[in-house]
């Protein structure tokens, strides 16, 4: 047995626990990247526009990177415990270590640690995954061929298609409809970026309304879980059940700091749209696209070498005021055109979504 180093033969593969999870690690490296990028530009901002500037770079990539993250983070919700318990099968050793469910949108996290780590000549640190994407009946058995120990065997059985407890279904279908919906609420945050450097201010308001809202869908889909009594995991004489983790508080701290800058979006745009403008750098730069006559302007886009001297409508002259008020309908229409759009690009996006997870 010492010719694989303490491992039984029968089990030739050394174990390697789970230390984090690649998917996280490249999303927090992509948008480091990005805030690096956006903060280099800054020196490049004059005036008071600089401080908002980096105010809506930093606020703008946490609520991204979180609303991503969430997908791939293990700790939506989890359960610990401390107990005494047999750690091999058909062997009455009994270690002192604590036990640990995690449970994610894609799947589920058990540790196992004992205290002290080293007993009965081992080292007692695991961290095993069972992913939702996959079979989960096929994971539980590579898991008994690779002899785990018993605290592993007895939560990750729970789980399968043949418990009673039936939590796969409770846990996979809310955690996939959950991560639909971020998916979506990440298709919103885009759109809520891109509306804030057009001058359609007020519908990235919206936008970001729309945003938190599907961040709280989310937390709502994956609460469903405790809608049915729940199993409760008994770990030699203790018992313990899961409560909602960081993820979900983290959630709902995003959600609601969306749904603040949300509303304070679309109500300074309602009362003072002109200072809203100027803030966000939009619409203050019209002297290139309309010329001054008199009392009202005119947009050249539209009234390129026309003259309003003898612009007649039903016998009368018409008003530059007039034709100024005419051009700003234009805009608010075509802003209304636009928003139209978005609203139905995100419907097929939430349908586009839905309908991929149906087919998994």
């Amino acid at each position: 047995m010492t010719f694989y180093n303490d491992i039984y033969p029968f089990y030739p593969l050394q174990r390697t626990s789970f230390i984090f999870s690649t998917n996280l690690l490249t999303v927090i490296l992509v948008f480091l990247v990005l805030a690096a990028a956006f903060l280099l530009i800054l020196p490049g901002i004059r005036g008071k526009s600089r401080v908002l500037w980096t105010f809506r770079i930093i606020i703008s990539l946490y609520v991204g990177v979180v609303i991503v993250a969430l997908n791939f983070t293990g700790d939506w919700a989890e359960g610990i415990l401390r107990a005494n318990a047999t750690y091999k099968s058909f062997s009455s050793a009994v270690v002192s270590a604590e036990v640990g469910l995690h449970v994610g949108l894609g799947g589920i996290n058990i540790t196992l640690k004992g205290h002290p780590v080293r007993q009965l000549n081992e080292t007692i640190d695991y961290n095993e995954m069972f992913q939702w994407t996959g079979k989960l009946d096929d994971d539980y058995a590579d898991a008994l061929e690779r002899g785990l120990p018993n605290p592993i065997l007895y939560i990750a059985e729970k789980f399968t298609t043949n418990s009673p407890c039936g939590l796969i279904y409770q846990y996979r279908y809310s955690g996939r409809f959950a991560s639909a919906t971020l998916w979506t609420a990440f298709c919103c945050w885009l759109l809520a970026n891109i509306l804030f450097s057009m001058p359609v201010i007020l519908y990235a308001g919206y936008m970001m309304l729309a945003t938190a809202a599907f961040i709280f869908s989310a937390m709502a889909s994956f609460s469903t879980i405790y809608n049915l009594p729940q199993c409760s995991f008994t770990i030699g004489t203790e018992t313990f059940q899961t409560i909602y983790s960081h993820s979900f508080w983290l959630a709902l701290a995003t959600g609601a700091i969306c749904a603040v800058i949300g509303v304070l979006v679309v109500l300074l745009y309602c009362t003072i749209p002109e200072k809203m403008k100027e803030a966000f750098s939009v619409g203050v730069d019209g002297d290139d696209d309309d010329m001054y006559l008199g009392a009202g302007y005119l947009n050249s886009s539209f009234l390129t070498e026309v003259s309003t001297d003898g612009v007649m409508a039903k016998g009368r002259r018409v008003d530059p005021l007039y034709i100024s008020k005419l051009s700003v309908s234009v805009r608010q229409l075509h802003s209304c055109t636009f928003c139209v759009l978005v609203t139905h690009m995100v419907s097929h996006q939430l349908i586009l979504i839905y309908s991929l997870q149906e087919r998994l």
